[in-house]
């Protein structure tokens, strides 16, 4: 009897641990999931095998990025989201105020955004790294940048560009076509001269939605 007692108090416990263990198993593959898509997204970073400009064509092979969206550095309580430029070339910028290569390279992205916002290009910054938020509005306010950014210090909004996007390397900047595919990833600082054909080409392109 009694041992007959013991198997039925394991056989239940044994069904209970099974019940909680698949339970936790779909809990995980849902988090799971939706991390690895990006939030929707289905651009996948390669390794370059240290390239640090990686350029993606044709442009109907290129992946989409995730849900970029969040604080806006600037404007207090007001969101900015990519689907904000709607058709528009979007060339993201990763940065912090703490990134000397970041204040270098200043100058050259504001004077590309300057020679192509008249034909349908937007410029968004990423903040990254940053956990008070003066600093870095000083930093857009003295080195007289014009587009806006999201404040992103955890860098979660990094992360949703697409799968396996690096983190580490501040600053990249991100060449997004207008149907917000990644056409372009530069892994450094940039000038004017590496930026500006890239981005005129990329404006150029037909687009291919219909």
């Amino acid at each position: 009897m009694r041992s007959g007692l013991r198997g039925s108090r394991r056989g239940r416990f044994a069904g209970l641990v099974a019940t909680i263990c698949a339970g936790m198993l779909t809990l995980s593959a849902c988090a799971t999931g939706t991390d690895a898509v990006a939030q929707g997204g289905t651009f996948e970073f390669v390794s370059p095998g240290g390239q640090t400009e990686i350029f993606y064509d044709p442009p109907a092979d290129r992946g989409q990025v995730g849900n970029i969206t969040g604080p806006s550095l600037m404007q207090e309580g007001e969101t900015i989201s990519l689907d904000d430029f709607e058709g528009d070339v979007v060339v993201l910028n990763v940065w912090g105020q703490w990134c000397g290569p970041c204040r270098g390279e200043t100058d050259d992205l504001e004077a590309v955004y300057e020679k192509t916002k008249d034909k349908g290009v937007s410029f968004l910054g990423l903040n990254v790294r940053d956990f008070t938020k003066d600093k870095p509005q000083d930093f857009v306010i003295d080195n007289g940048v014009t587009y806006p950014s999201i404040y992103d210090p955890a860098m979660r909004t990094l992360m949703s560009v697409g799968k396996n996007y690096p983190t580490t390397v501040i600053p990249t900047t991100i060449v997004l076509d207008r149907e917000h595919r990644v056409a372009a990833v530069f892994l450094k600082a940039l000038l004017e001269e590496d930026l500006l054909p890239v981005v005129e080409r990329v404006a150029a392109e037909q687009s291919d939605v219909r």
